[in-house]
C-alpha cells in the first residue's frame, strides 16, 4: 500500500485515484436500496485493497450519497482514514434550491462554500477534508469572499488543501488574486477526445503555480 502523502508545497502523490461518482448505482438517491448500498461499499473496499489511495467525491454525485456511502466505509475501515486523501467539490446547485423558482446555477459565494464544506464532512464521517475543490467556475465569483470562506475552513481545520475543477487558466489566475495561499490542484477532463487542457494553457499553468494536475 502506498500511503498518500501532501507535503507542505501543496503536492500530492497517488498510486491511484478512484472517482465516486457512480458508486451508489444510481443517481437518485430515492433508488439506491440495501443492495446497491453493499455493492457500494463492496466497489468502495476493493478499490482501497487494490491499493487506490486518492477518492474522489463531489458534494452533487447522488446528491451527497455517494459521499454518505464513502463515510460507511470509513467507519468500518478505520485504517482508511490514514491511508487515503479524500477529495470532494462544491458548487453546483440544483434547480428548486432552495425554493421552487430558483435554477439550476453555479454558486460560489462563501455561505454556500463554507455550507457545503460541513455539510460533505457530516456525510463523509470526516474532521478534515484533504482536498476541497470548486467543481466548476462561476461567472459571478469574487475571489475575495472565495477567499474569505477559504481562511475560515482552513483556519477551522475543516480543510488541508484547495484546489478547483473544470477552470480554464484565466479563471484560475482571477481566483488565485484573491487567495492569501496557492491553489493545490487543478481537476481537469482529458481523454482521447478531449485533449483541450494540453493546448489551452492548463497544464502549462500547472507546471507555472506548482499546482497538481488530477485527470
Amino acid at each position: 500500500m502506498n500511503t498518500v502523502r501532501i507535503g507542505q508545497t501543496g503536492l500530492l502523490t497517488s498510486r491511484l485515484a478512484y472517482g465516486c461518482m457512480r458508486i451508489s448505482g444510481a443517481w437518485n438517491p430515492k433508488e439506491i436500496d440495501q443492495a446497491r448500498r453493499e455493492a457500494a461499499h463492496r466497489a468502495v473496499l476493493a478499490a482501497y485493497e487494490a491499493g487506490y489511495t486518492l477518492f474522489d467525491h463531489a458534494d452533487i454525485y447522488a446528491q451527497g450519497a455517494s459521499e454518505t456511502l464513502y463515510g460507511e466505509v470509513l467507519e468500518q475501515v478505520p485504517a482508511m482514514r490514514r491511508d487515503c486523501v479524500v477529495a470532494t467539490k462544491c458548487g453546483i446547485r440544483w434547480a428548486g434550491d432552495p425554493g421552487p423558482q430558483a435554477p439550476h446555477r453555479y454558486d460560489l459565494s462563501a455561505a454556500h462554500i463554507v455550507w457545503s464544506c460541513e455539510q460533505s464532512l457530516m456525510r463523509l464521517t470526516l474532521d478534515t477534508i484533504d482536498i476541497f475543490q470548486l467543481h466548476r467556475p462561476d461567472v459571478l465569483m469574487d475571489p475575495d469572499e472565495v477567499g474569505e470562506a477559504f481562511m475560515t475552513l482552513h483556519a477551522a481545520g475543516k480543510v488541508r488543501y484547495f484546489g478547483v475543477s473544470n477552470f480554464l487558466p484565466s479563471t484560475v489566475a482571477a481566483l488565485q488574486s484573491g487567495l492569501p495561499f496557492p491553489l493545490a490542484v487543478n481537476q481537469v477532463e482529458v481523454q482521447p477526445g478531449r485533449l483541450d487542457c494540453l493546448e489551452d494553457g492548463t497544464l502549462d499553468q500547472c507546471l507555472e503555480l506548482g499546482m497538481k494536475p488530477l485527470p
